[in-house]
């Protein structure tokens, strides 16, 4: 008789399904027989990796016999003087995605919830079912957040509310005076995390650095990515903002190690590119 495994893993573990990722280039070229595709589905950076970050990873190849730095002192100096948020206030992550799975690890657990929209980004669920919580989808408001809504399925249960801004995969943006008027409503027991991965690509002046606000809500966690402006994606390097409190938790969840040296070096060169994040723009 054989076993079944899925009765043997975690809650949630069993009603989720892999992540689907966008096929890469060489796959689609051999299915369809071409050899010119572009993949536009997973918004990869068509200018390639600033000269400076390839100059970088040059000059740290001979050290790839070294762990890398597990604590990122000298990109957390530097994502500290382009933020203004205190290096003791920044977790970095194997990407973002790997910040959003540290929240769940540290706030979410049986019996708990996460709200998030509809049709926002396509992780939330799977870091909220892998962590054994229940997820609250709310029905969107023109394809993006009802913050109304997600504030009135805010319960005792809830542990995080997710909110990505600008919202991935529709594109639509929350401004600063409805977010603000939102982190009002929410308790201060509540996680709220806004994603804001593809904010270097916003110009409009209403548009709000929720990292200007972590002083004001300590339960707020601001995550962001060197996967889209920068064109940092197959590197896996991302980071979260948070007050010292919340980063401190999500570092003891956070595996040792867990952002490579190459990466490290390459974002930090990538921040201090200011041209090729223009010319991204």
């Amino acid at each position: 008789m054989s076993t079944n495994f899925i009765k043997l893993a975690a809650p949630g573990v069993a009603d989720l399904a892999p992540y689907q990722p966008g096929k890469p280039l060489d796959e689609l070229e051999r299915e369809y027989g071409i050899s010119d595709a572009i993949k536009l589905a997973s918004n990869e950076n068509p200018l390639g990796p600033s000269p400076k970050v390839l100059q970088a990873i040059q000059a740290a190849l001979g050290e790839l016999s070294l762990y890398p730095d597990g604590n990122g002192f000298a990109l957390k100096q530097a994502l500290a003087a382009r933020t203004g948020v205190a290096a003791g206030q920044i977790t970095l992550g194997n990407g973002s995605n790997e910040v959003l799975e540290l929240v769940a690890r540290a706030f979410l657990s049986p019996g708990r919830e996460a709200v998030f929209s509809r049709y926002a980004f396509v992780v939330y669920p799977i870091v909220t079912r892998a962590a054994g919580s229940e997820p609250v989808v709310v029905a969107d408001r023109d394809w993006g957040h009802d913050l109304d809504a997600m504030a009135a399925a805010i319960t005792p249960r809830t542990g995080v509310v997710f909110i990505a801004n600008p919202n991935n995969p529709t594109g639509t943006w929350l401004d600063s005076e409805a977010l603000q008027a939102f982190m009002q409503q929410v308790p201060q027991r509540v996680i709220v995390v806004v994603d804001q991965a593809y904010a270097e690509y916003v110009s409009e002046p209403a548009y709000p650095d929720a990292a200007n606000w972590l002083a004001q809500y300590p339960n707020l966690v601001v995550t962001r990515t060197f996967s889209k402006a920068y064109g940092l994606a197959g590197l896996r390097i991302g980071y979260g903002l948070a007050s010292a409190a919340v980063a401190d938790l999500l570092n003891r969840v956070r595996e040792p190690f867990n952002v490579n040296a190459l990466a490290l070096v390459a974002a930090e060169a990538a921040l201090a590119d200011e041209d090729y994040l223009q010319r991204s723009r």
